[in-house]
């Protein structure tokens, strides 16, 4: 076992779906493959059904809201099927902008089946909208009722305070240390609150798709971050997940 998190990933978008989830059972890495629309999961709950260390998460994309609201009632059919969402939230940008009001409406039904159901786990997207996610973490999402993880945060540092007091988590990729002038900003996340995530096949390594065992390759910046070894980094990241997790 490698005791490596990918807590968001997108294994179903390389092109052999199954080989993907394979070499994660293979190198031992707890993944969490978000999907992007309810349809994909079906086959996502399919191939990671029978895994020790994969599991799916039941998605709505915010960017593909605009032309997808309508799942929200699929979605909803499947929540009870796993304990995992994602990816779901808000996104701002200029692209999506227009469907910005249909994604709020979404989001907060999200929140609320969640917290209705009780103990999921939400892997959460909030490009350019992170003081309106947390504003309806905070009115629809009890943090007895579930736990937010917030992916590829970009929020600032008041926010991220905000963030934690809220019971978030963060994931983080290697891409996101890469960035000058944001990695002080990381060293203000709470340590007992950081995962580690590629967003593959989304982030590039050299040429190729970053995969859930690139996940390793974040600890060395982060262990130095953090002012500690890349050994000690693993084993917080991973009691990091147990804590999620139990």
């Amino acid at each position: 076992m490698s005791n490596l998190v990918d807590f968001h990933c997108h294994l179903d978008l390389y092109p052999d779906f199954e080989r993907a989830v394979e070499r994660c059972e293979r190198a031992g890495v707890f993944t969490l493959t978000v999907t992007t629309t309810p349809k994909a999961w079906r086959r996502n709950a399919e191939v990671t059904g029978a895994t020790k260390y994969v599991r799916a998460g039941l998605g709505l994309h915010p960017q593909l809201v605009g032309e997808r609201a309508a799942e929200i009632g699929l979605w909803e059919k499947f929540l009870p099927d796993t304990r995992y969402v994602g990816e779901v939230g808000l996104d701002a940008g200029p692209r999506y902008y227009s469907s910005f009001d249909v994604q709020k409406k979404v989001f907060a039904h999200v929140l609320e089946a969640c917290a209705e159901a009780g103990n999921k786990i939400l892997s959460v997207h909030s490009v350019r909208s992170t003081k309106i996610v947390l504003d309806m973490v905070e009115a629809h999402m009890p943090p007895d009722r579930g736990k937010v993880v917030l992916h590829w945060f970009t929020g600032s540092a008041t926010e991220a305070r905000r963030a934690a007091d809220l019971g978030c988590y963060f994931s983080i990729n290697e891409q996101m240390l890469a960035k000058e002038g944001k990695t002080a900003f990381l060293r203000s996340l709470p340590r007992e609150r950081l995962l580690t995530e590629t967003d593959g096949p989304f982030i590039k390594v050299g040429d190729r798709a970053a995969e859930p065992t690139d996940a390793g390759r974040t600890l060395v910046p982060l262990a130095a971050l953090l002012g500690l070894d890349e050994t000690e980094t693993k084993a917080l990241i991973y009691a990091n997940l147990r804590k999620l997790l139990f």
